[in-house]
This record gives C-alpha cells, sequence and structure tokens, in this order.
C-alpha cells in the first residue's frame, strides 16, 4: 500500500514514468478457468490457491509476448522506441485498457470483457510511436451487483470502489505481519488470493477455458493442495514446490500465515499436530497464526501450550495472540 502510494504521481500519468511516451498499446490474455473455482470453497484440510496463481508465473508469459510484439512494432517502424510492463510498474493497467477498448472496469474494478469476462492478465507496451485511438470501452453492467455481494469481507464500499485493505487477495499476498482477527474466519480456506467476485461475473458464460498457453494450465498440486503437507514445508521445500510460480515471491512465512488461518477455519482436528508443532517457528508471523488455528481446533491442547510457552513469548505481537484467544477475554468463535 505504501508503494502505491509513494508512486502515485507515476501512475496518474504515463509520462512521468516515462516522458517520452506518445502512445499505450494495452493488452490482455485470457486465464479462464475449466472449472468454478469457487466448488471448493467448503472443503477442510485443502487449501484454495486463486486460478491466476495455479499456472506458471503470468509475470514471465506474458512479459515474453510483450517482447515479441514489441521487436516487431520496432522492425515494423525504424527508429521507435518502446517499453514492455507486466504488473511491476506504476501502471495503470485497467483504465488503460478500458480507454483502448479491451473492456470495462466492473464494479468489482476489474476489468471485464464481452468476449472473455472477469478472467484476464494485463500488460502495456509504451511507445514514442503517435498511433490512432480506439474507441474505450463501456460499461455494461447495468442493475448486477453480484461482485459486490460476493465479497466475503465487505471490500466493496460501493460499486467501482475497492478498499484493499479489506479485501483478501490483499491480505493474504501484500500484507506482511498478522492478518486482522477481524478478517480470518471470512478468509474460510485461501491460502493466496481470492477469485469470488471475478468467479460471479454472469459475463465469464462467454468466457472459454484459457488452453491457449500451457503455461497458464493449472498445475494438479495446486489447484485443492492438502494443508498437512503445506504446513510441513521448510524455505528450501517451499521454493521447490512453487518454483515457476507467482506464488514464490510471498516467501515462505507468509504462506505458512494463510495455511494455519485456513486450517483453523477448516476445523481438521486432524491438522493439531502440524499445527502445534508451528508454535516453535522462528518467524513471529507463524507462531501467532499457529496460536490462532490451534485455539480454534482444539481448546483444550490450546490450553495446556497457553501455560508453557506464554511468559516466555517475547515478541510482542506474538504474545497478543495468546492473550486475545484467553477464555478471559472471551473473544471470537472456534471451529465447528
Amino acid at each position: 500500500m505504501i508503494w502505491m502510494e509513494e508512486r502515485a504521481h507515476h501512475r496518474e500519468s504515463p509520462s512521468a514514468l516515462w516522458p517520452e511516451v506518445r502512445s499505450i498499446i494495452a493488452l490482455g490474455m485470457s486465464y479462464a478457468p475449466a472449472t468454478d473455482p469457487l466448488a471448493l470453497a467448503d472443503k477442510g484440510g485443502i487449501g484454495r490457491i486463486s486460478v491466476y496463481a495455479q499456472g506458471g508465473d503470468y509475470h514471465d508469459v506474458i512479459k515474453r509476448r510483450l517482447k515479441e510484439l514489441a521487436r516487431w512494432l520496432v522492425a515494423a517502424a525504424p527508429g521507435a522506441d518502446v517499453k514492455v510492463f507486466v504488473d511491476t510498474a506504476p501502471v495503470m493497467e485497467k483504465p488503460l485498457s478500458e480507454a483502448a477498448g479491451l473492456g470495462w472496469q466492473g464494479k468489482h474494478t476489474n476489468l471485464v470483457s464481452r468476449e472473455h469476462g472477469s478472467w484476464l492478465f494485463l500488460g502495456a507496451i509504451y511507445t514514442t510511436l503517435d498511433l490512432e485511438s480506439d474507441s474505450a470501452g463501456r460499461t455494461t453492467c447495468g442493475s448486477c451487483d453480484a461482485c459486490l455481494a460476493a465479497c466475503p469481507t465487505d471490500a466493496f464500499p460501493g460499486p467501482f470502489r475497492l478498499d484493499a485493505r479489506r479485501c483478501i487477495s490483499y491480505l493474504t499476498i501484500e500484507h506482511k505481519g498478522p492478518i486482522p482477527s477481524e478478517f480470518r474466519a471470512a478468509i474460510g480456506n485461501r491460502i493466496y488470493g481470492c477469485d469470488d467476485c471475478l468467479a460471479v461475473c454472469p459475463w465469464n458464460k462467454f468466457a472459454a477455458a484459457a488452453h491457449a498457453n500451457q503455461a497458464f494450465l493449472p498445475r494438479a498440486e495446486f489447484v485443492a493442495p492438502e494443508l498437512g503437507d503445506l504446513l510441513q514445508l521448510d524455505d528450501g521445500a517451499f521454493r521447490e514446490v512453487f518454483a515457476g510460480s507467482p506464488i514464490k515471491r510471498i516467501g515462505r512465512d507468509r504462506m505458512m500465515r494463510n495455511c494455519l488461518i485456513a486450517a483453523g477455519n477448516g476445523g481438521n482436528a486432524g491438522l493439531v499436530p502440524v499445527v502445534a508443532a508451528l508454535l516453535n517457528d522462528p518467524a513471529p508471523e507463524v507462531r501467532g497464526a499457529a496460536i490462532w488455528a490451534l485455539w480454534r481446533l482444539d481448546a483444550g491442547r490450546w490450553e495446556v501450550e497457553r501455560e508453557g510457552r506464554s511468559l516466555a513469548e517475547v515478541d510482542p505481537e506474538v504474545m497478543a495472540e495468546w492473550n486475545q484467544n484467553s477464555p478471559r477475554n472471551g473473544e471470537g468463535d472456534r471451529a465447528a
């Protein structure tokens, strides 16, 4: 969030990012899934990974495609200069894509296409060429508010407005440290991102499954990963499992935090041993999430562990986890 604030002036004006830019070519590529991602919503013991992260790293795939097109553009117009961007620079991809006619920004603030629905990766080519403008996309959401109603954390203050601080995608991917307790139950079994507002968009009925690029096909082990397996990953194993995936960017500790929240929500008592083992983890955010998950899964074991550990804990945020779930405070609800 701070990164976005610091670079707001670059996002507001393309020329602030590159003064020589004269035109912007906005492009999209579908990653529409073959199955409904919401089908796994209520299954305890497994984690849900956002559709876009189930295949190869889109940054690499899209950037290769953009560079191919950029080389063709330079060859066709000698003297032209170009720069390509894929979600790694302060570029307003969605407004630019709407202005270029790729679609419109829906009430969930994501781009919607008549042909491809909501499942779109976006990229941009900045160039010194003067190119003819396309007609901008027109909003076609009508009275539909399915995406707003579907949000588990009420992250939409209103149509076309998103409070990222409440968004599960932000909380599980970008947010550092403990996830605020008010959002934990709503996260359910999501361990990386959230697709709910995208998945319910009625325009998706026109979107064919994305088979054009094999890199976007889901890896079988990412479709419904077992939380018990993920919770046993050390840093080396995490890097190995998520090599070539955008998930590797959040690091092992943040993923463990997310998996522990999902475990606490799932109510699978069989996970108690692996959850309890993470009370010894060197990372405070992992220990803190393990405390919460254990409290949800096994109150008796939680009481025993608290007696032996709480006074020895030195991290204030972890100590707060022991205290806020204390029976004396009467806070929260355990998993069924």
